[in-house]
């Protein structure tokens, strides 16, 4: 090994079980008092509000509810909420949700201390200084966004769907209680966990991954290969959901610190102009992706079908390798995700469309462990469709 690297992410990780119930300390150990909660209307309405209520105000901490986050928020919420912290001189943002609510609230925590709008700050390290401090609050075992340092939103006017990049997004602290995630239904719960299967492959494979963050991202991957499918099923099962939840946040380390690869980049227009749901679109090209990158990366796929589970002993190095994408499309099956391109109106017609779009989403691609052309980018949407 002859590579520099580096390895950053959130300042401060508390994870267990019970463990929402320290959210006034927190709070205090960051000198905070009138904290801004971003939340879904969702989770308010199933009592969320009442359960931080029940933290907070016996400790004397008044709190705003922001609760107009959305699934694929547009970029016009980041600044709606930004103007209600700074109406309200919130000195403190918590984000509780999915990684909507929780790239809502990182957004609004930059725009509070940074002068301009959000679409200002699209792109990479564009945040001039450091914004309000933040507390992130997963309620899925999907996103990781609790330790990225990214924000991505629905540019409704382009049709597509843009990311603000900042070590300034980094939060102050991820605090991540798997009992949150015992109320999420079965479907949101498989879209969620495939969505950090795909984190950890793609962070795993990435051109930019690192010793450090291979460990990291090859761990997430045998976590949730072997407690997704318990956690879909048997969604009261706490033991699957906390090992679930931690595959989560590992695979969200990877992401921050490796990146993800082409699966990002073809997923982001089907969210931008059909409104599908991120984790859904980034599953439904994940085995197409993997198909396109194995010739390049046998080995790490290789290491993938192990962690899944397979036996590889003896195996050709292709034939090893292959058993991780049959590993992945039986996990996916038995998720319940049979989902097609097909089935959200997109037709054949729309694919050169659609790459064009993909190819502008460079810094995905530039850590594709093969190139990708745009004939390349056609072919996944064929086979998706």
């Amino acid at each position: 090994m002859n590579k520099v690297f580096s390895f950053t992410g959130a300042k401060k990780i508390v994870f267990g079980t019970g463990s929402l119930s320290t959210l006034a300390s927190h709070i205090k150990e960051l000198n905070a008092k009138k904290p801004l909660v971003v939340i879904d209307k969702n989770l308010s309405q199933a009592g969320f509000q009442e359960k931080v209520a029940k933290i907070l105000k016996p400790e004397g901490i008044k709190f705003i509810i922001f609760d107009k986050t959305e699934p694929e928020p547009r970029i016009e919420l980041a600044d709606e909420g930004a103007a209600v912290a700074i109406k309200n001189k919130s000195d403190i943002i918590i984000g509780i949700g999915g990684g909507s609510a929780m790239d809502v609230a990182k957004a609004i925590a930059v725009l509070a201390t940074n002068k301009g709008g959000a679409v200002d700050y699209l792109g990479l390290n564009k945040v001039p200084k450091q914004g309000l401090p933040k507390i992130m609050i997963p309620t899925t075992a999907g996103t990781g966004s609790e330790v990225t340092f990214t924000a991505v939103f629905v540019r409704k006017d382009l049709q597509k769907k843009e990311g603000m990049n900042s070590p300034h997004l980094y939060p102050e602290l991820a605090l991540l209680d798997p009992e949150l995630t015992l109320s999420l239904p079965p479907g949101p719960t498989a879209q969620t966990g495939l969505d950090a299967l795909c984190h950890a492959i793609e962070s795993y494979t990435s051109v930019n991954a690192s010793p450090l963050s291979e460990l990291i991202s090859l761990q997430a991957i045998m976590l949730i290969a072997e407690n997704l499918r318990t956690c879909v099923h048997d969604g009261k099962n706490l033991a699957a959901r906390e090992k679930m939840l931690l595959g989560s946040l590992y695979a969200g380390i990877g992401l921050a610190n490796a990146g993800v690869t082409a699966v990002h980049s073809l997923s982001y227009p089907l969210g931008g102009k059909y409104g599908v749901a991120h984790g859904l679109a980034n599953t439904m090209m994940l085995i197409a992706v993997m198909g396109f990158n194995l010739p390049a990366a046998l080995d790490k796929f290789t290491d993938i079908a192990e962690a899944m589970g397979e036996c590889v002993d003896g195996l050709p190095s292709r034939e090893a390798a292959y058993l991780a994408l049959e590993a992945v499309e039986a996990l996916i099956e038995d998720c319940g995700i049979h989902s097609t391109l097909a089935e959200f109106g997109i037709k054949e017609t729309d694919f050169p469309a659609l790459a064009d779009v993909a190819m502008t989403v460079a810094r995905p691609l530039e850590n594709n462990p093969r190139k990708v052309t745009k004939d390349d980018a056609i072919a996944m949407y064929a086979q998706a469709f």
